[in-house]
């Protein structure tokens, strides 16, 4: 049971780790013994990143990388791997969104959204399982989805969409790389304390939000860190295609 969890010297990039679950995702990552490339457009977060995972005796580099871009994705992912090594993690997790409502929103607020959430996803996890399959390595890819995907809500349609898009995607890779040794999960948070949300949950609206949520509060970012280890580590070995929940039972109560 000791080492049903250990990661300790595999290699991750953690996308969209400039701050709030990313950056938590990488620091998890890096305490239970992973060498971590955290990667996002903001380099001085990123910087003070590796400096603080540096600083608990961990190991980690900064990878500037626009996941819009697929030259950017490539050439973050030569970095990484050759500064830490082969990536056999990959955490999937960079997104925004845009809060309007639908008939206020124009077609670069959808295009940035789906470009982002959607298409960056695609692009990194692409990229990152081709090479674990030439190499014949296998690996493990957890794609950071939402409960918005399973759900929905109300004026952020592009973020649904996108998310609803993602756990589909997660399926789909999964059971096209399993013969490659690739395994490919998804987590779907409900609400947990982000740049994404922090502004939303502060409202009335978002109050009356938590309060619908049958255990009555937001998550706490430590309670990801059991859903994370356990699709990135052995303890996962047979999980490919799953979606884990981790909402407070937020979906189950009809938020």
């Amino acid at each position: 049971m000791s080492t049903l969890f250990d990661i300790a010297g595999r290699c991750a990039l953690v996308t969209g780790a400039s701050s709030g679950l990313g950056r938590h995702f990488a620091k998890t990552l890096a305490m239970r013994g992973a060498k971590v490339a955290v990667a996002a457009r903001r380099l001085d977060r990123l910087d003070a990143l590796v400096a603080e995972i540096s600083a608990s005796g961990g190991a980690a580099a900064a990878v500037l990388c626009d996941v819009t871009d697929g030259a950017s994705v490539r050439a973050a992912i030569d970095t990484a791997e050759e500064a830490l090594g082969p990536i056999d993690i990959l955490v999937n997790n960079a997104g925004i969104t845009v809060a309007k409502p639908l008939l206020e929103q124009d077609e670069d607020d959808w295009r940035r959204v789906i470009d982002t959430n959607l298409n960056g996803a695609w692009r990194v996890a692409q990229a990152v399982a081709r090479r674990m399959t030439e190499r014949g390595s296998g690996g493990s890819i957890v794609n950071i989805a939402s409960i918005a995907g399973l759900g929905t809500m109300a004026s952020i349609p592009a973020y649904v969409a996108s998310k609803a898009g993602l756990i589909q995607l997660t399926k789909a890779m999964a059971a096209e790389l399993a013969p490659n040794g690739v395994r490919v999960n998804a987590i779907a948070p409900g609400f947990f304390p982000s740049e994404l949300s922090e502004d939303y949950l502060a409202t009335e609206r978002g109050r009356a939000t938590i309060a619908r949520i049958p255990m009555s509060r937001v998550g706490e970012l430590g309670e990801l860190d059991g859903p994370l280890l356990l699709l990135v580590s052995g303890a996962g070995s047979f999980m490919t295609g799953a979606v884990l929940v981790v909402d407070g039972g937020a979906l189950v109560g009809h938020l």
